[in-house]
């Protein structure tokens, strides 16, 4: 076997690991935190989107029941309610970008993904819940990246990455596949466009499952 099929069977059987780890731990208290702070990355994509077409955002809420909102008036409402779930995916891409591109600075991109939370948390949520959660969670992220090594941040970074792309996956089927007559991000395009909350799902599921597939083969190649 030659050294290149080596370290992809090695990528193979860690992905794996990751994967099947988060899958049976998905509704235990170990990714309980990473799911409210991928529900946070959701609001926060809202509210980006909202400022990036000319919107504002008065405030994000995040609920411990893994419920989110983002008061983000303003804007371009279609980009801003679209933003929510491809706004995960993007984050999700972008921690594993950065674990398996730039593998010598992963600790550079966990203190980023920290001052995303943090400054996020401070200027835009008043929710004390959410606020205690984004800043506890933002000085964890600190701390790991100061004292976890090399090893440690990337993974980290692919944890995070991984929970949130799978978090966006699985949460549209539920939220909008499964149960289409709750208020949703879907729902809401839907009466904006007058198309229905279901072909929104199926287009986001349809993206999310593409973009993942793409993630990996990427990764796979690199190995």
């Amino acid at each position: 076997m030659s050294d290149r099929a080596k370290r992809q069977f090695r990528f193979l059987a860690l992905f794996g690991v990751y994967f099947t780890s988060i899958w049976f731990l998905w509704g235990t208290p170990f990714v309980y935190p990473i799911k409210l702070f991928v529900v946070l990355l959701h609001e926060v994509s809202h509210g980006l989107a909202a400022l990036l077409t000319g919107g504002q955002i008065l405030g994000i809420e995040v609920t411990p029941r893994e419920g989110g909102l983002c008061r983000c008036p303003g804007g371009n409402p279609f980009l801003t309610l679209s933003a929510g779930y491809l706004g995960s995916l993007l984050w999700g891409g972008a921690m594993i970008w950065g674990a398996e591109r730039f593998k010598s600075r992963s600790a550079w991109f966990v203190t980023g993904i920290a001052a995303v939370a943090g400054v996020s948390t401070l200027l835009f949520v008043r929710q004390p819940f959410a606020a205690a959660f984004g800043l506890a969670f933002a000085g964890g992220l600190l701390i790991v990246s100061r004292r976890a090594g090399l090893v440690g941040n990337r993974i980290v970074l692919t944890t995070l990455g991984l929970t949130s792309c799978l978090y966006a996956v699985l949460d549209i089927k539920s939220d909008i596949l499964d149960r289409p007559e709750l208020l949703s991000d879907a729902r809401m395009l839907a009466e904006l466009t007058h198309i229905p909350t279901v072909v929104w799902g199926s287009i986001w599921i349809a993206t999310a499952v593409a973009f993942c597939a793409i993630l990996f083969r990427w990764a796979f190649r690199r190995a």
